[in-house]
């Protein structure tokens, strides 16, 4: 088949996120290969900040959060293995100010609050993750290869409510998580990391998906990116794949099917547009975390498993999927 190239304006240069009157800058809606947006929101109330950090390997898995949504701030470092170990400790600062870069990569990013410890510092091609509570200490070093992309977008939704996100995967990490004074390895062989950076000024009430996937399949590095609900009928989307360090933009909006009573029953995730995206996920953890603080309530079903199926690069290549390592969530935030 020959695939479609997207509609989407890709950017190419360095751009402002917003106007010098705070609101969405026409020129940043679009998509890049590499960090170009600079996020240089002003004001209080609806803006959204946070850096997420996933590492998942063949056994376990870490994830990081820095976060501050203006009113709070929210700071989670949580680790589990598939064998029933699984620990969760967030830090709620209502009120609280964390120093976060405008472009991402540009800057260390240090959380010490509330029994919660993490830092981010990129490292010319490298980002070392470290993280440590009363339960949990963690080093984590990922790799970004030479030449590697990733996903800049911007959602569009008015120029008053918008979202620039950065979505990285297939990074190789390496480097441990010490939990409950058992040590665990991530090798870099077999273990990647995905990056959401996230910077915006949101609606109070969003619904999304969101769906990851890394690792080798027959002699190629193969990445998943997939998203839904929030972006839907914007013109813009944040799908895409990673091959062998090559970013293709996939255009259409994908269709997501899952039993919201199961979580743990197969997902499809499908291109009904242009036929790039036919997967199946199947789950096998699902981790559900919420979160009530007075004017916010968040729920998340995150659940992990392998993708198989078929995808298409944005030349026609079809590429066969079996097990890839990932993720698949629901969010329903309002915030």
């Amino acid at each position: 088949m020959t695939a479609r190239l997207s509609h989407e304006p890709e950017i190419t240069l360095p751009v402002d996120l917003c106007a010098p009157q705070g609101s969405l800058n026409p020129a940043a809606v679009g998509w890049t290969r590499k960090p170009l947006h600079r996020a240089n929101l002003t004001g209080w109330g609806r803006t959204k900040r946070w850096e997420y950090w996933c590492v998942q390997g063949p056994d376990h898995v870490l994830a990081l959060t820095v976060s501050s949504i203006d009113y709070l701030a929210l700071h989670t470092v949580w680790f589990m293995t598939y064998d029933g170990v699984e620990i969760d400790k967030t830090a709620i600062i209502p009120l609280g100010r964390v120093a976060l870069p405008q472009r991402s990569g540009d800057g260390e990013v240090g959380v010490r609050s509330a029994g919660v410890q993490i830092r981010i510092e990129p490292l010319d091609d490298t980002i070392r993750l470290r993280a440590k509570t009363d339960r949990i200490s963690a080093d984590v070093t990922v790799t970004r290869p030479p030449g590697h992309e990733s996903l800049g977008v911007v959602i569009p939704w008015t120029d008053q409510r918008f979202q620039y996100t950065v979505k990285d995967n297939t990074l190789p990490a390496v480097g441990a998580v010490v939990a409950d004074g058992v040590r665990y390895r991530f090798a870099a062989d077999d273990s990647y990391a995905v990056l959401d950076h996230g910077r915006g000024r949101w609606p109070y009430r969003t619904t999304w998906n969101w769906g990851s996937a890394s690792g080798r399949q027959d002699h190629h590095t193969i990445g998943l990116q997939f998203g839904g609900k929030w972006t839907d009928g914007t013109g813009m989307t944040e799908n895409a794949l990673c091959v062998d360090g090559r970013l293709h933009k996939i255009g259409a909006d994908l269709t997501w099917d899952y039993d919201p009573d199961n979580w743990l029953r197969p997902w499809r995730v499908r291109d009904e547009t242009d036929g790039r995206v036919d997967v199946t996920f199947a789950p096998s953890f699902e981790r559900r975390a919420r979160t009530e603080a007075v004017v916010i309530a968040t729920e998340v079903h995150q659940c992990f498993g392998t993708w198989s199926g078929t995808v298409s690069t944005d030349t026609g290549e079809v590429l066969a999927l079996h097990d890839l390592r990932g993720f698949a969530e629901e969010a329903r935030m309002r915030w």
